[in-house]
């Protein structure tokens, strides 16, 4: 089948920007939400689900999460889940971690520590070990208690109980039991991920689809995950021009057509999470500069896509004092000489104030 691009688009813009009444309902239907540190102005996970609930307001996730039944696990990145989906993770097994190799016994006094006291962070664990060291991903000096705490959450033995700001608060987890086969799992992890993004390349599917390595690695059959599902029907495609895209099989929703309102989206946001699938679809390649050099960045330090209809125009990066707001605005062919587009960015902005805590 080909399709063309504008209806690629729109199929992204409408099956992604939906509305949901609560918290929890977006989750459950996105399935996962990417969390990321940085609050420029705010996190990603609130910016990402500010777009879809109802009168959401930064850190309702936080404040919510122990009572909707959710869990912070790593699929292809770390976020937040619907309990149903962490349990095709596990159980995980795989390579011994550097911090057992190096303090063989800390694991086993941390998770009977955590049994016996309850929910704890790293902080409170520093107080009753010491200030014991590891060497951390990226080879620098790390704590060990803090790199034990993920070793036991990445097994199944520890879940995250709660957030102060971005530290992680954890409590002892039950164990995580499934009745599916593996190949089940597998073939849902899958299929949520081409959801999420949906419609998206292959090559892209392909690429996210390779992390289950190591975010579920009792899975067999992850590198022809994606061609096992295409070849049985599950995955449906489409090409336009020499990318293949494809979506879940029957999930290609009803069109319509799309608001004409100025949004502005988290960097992170499932529409515009995918880079390469951006910038065939909107022409020009929009990037997260967080962590270039100031001298060497184009849009800025944490550049918010702006969208106007069903376009990306520009980018935004926006700062929130004491009730103010102040935005920064670059566009890609200019500023739209439309007084329409100044009074829906007027009133996104009167949201990002709201929603960011002004009255």
């Amino acid at each position: 089948m080909s399709l063309a691009l504008d209806h690629i688009r729109r199929q992204a813009i409408v099956r992604s920007l939906f509305c949901a009444a609560t918290t929890g309902e977006a989750i459950d239907r996105l399935g996962f939400v990417q969390a990321d540190p940085l609050a420029r102005p705010a996190r990603a996970q609130d910016m990402i689900l500010r777009q879809r609930v109802t009168d959401y307001r930064v850190g309702d996730l936080e404040r919510q999460y122990p009572s909707l039944g959710l869990e912070e696990d790593l699929i292809h990145v770390y976020g937040y889940m619907p309990h149903r989906t962490m349990t095709l993770l596990h159980p995980r097994t795989g390579k011994e971690w550097r911090v057992e190799r190096e303090h063989p016994d800390l694991g086993a006094r941390v998770l009977e520590f955590v049994q016996a006291n309850g929910p704890v962070d790293h902080r409170g664990l520093e107080e009753h070990f010491g200030a014991i060291t590891t060497i951390g991903n990226w080879g620098s000096a790390a704590k060990a208690t803090t790199r034990v705490l993920e070793m036991l959450h990445y097994r199944g033995h520890l879940r995250v109980a709660g957030r102060k700001g971005n530290v992680r608060i954890y409590e002892a987890g039950a164990p995580v039991e499934t009745d599916l086969e593996p190949a089940e799992r597998l073939r849902r992890l899958v299929l949520l991920q081409a959801r999420l993004y949906a419609p998206m390349p292959v090559s892209s599917l392909k690429m996210i689809v390779r992390h289950l390595r190591w975010s579920a690695p009792s899975l067999p059959g992850v590198m022809t995950a994606v061609n096992d599902l295409m070849k049985a029907g599950e995955l449906e495609q489409a090409k336009v021009g020499k990318v293949t895209y494809v979506w879940p099989a029957g999930e290609w929703a009803p069109e319509g057509d799309v608001p004409r309102v100025v949004r502005l989206l988290a960097p992170f946001d499932p529409l515009v999470w995918d880079r390469a699938r951006f910038e065939q679809l909107w022409g020009w390649p929009y990037r997260f500069e967080a962590y270039t050099p100031a001298a060497k960045r184009q849009f800025g330090h944490y550049p918010l896509p702006l969208m106007w209809g069903e376009q990306f125009i520009g980018w935004a990066n926006v700062s929130y004092k004491k009730g103010q707001l102040d935005a920064e605005l670059g566009f890609v062919d200019g500023r739209p000489a439309d007084p329409e587009f100044e009074r829906e960015l007027e009133a996104e902005l009167e949201r990002m104030r709201l929603f960011l805590g002004g009255r």
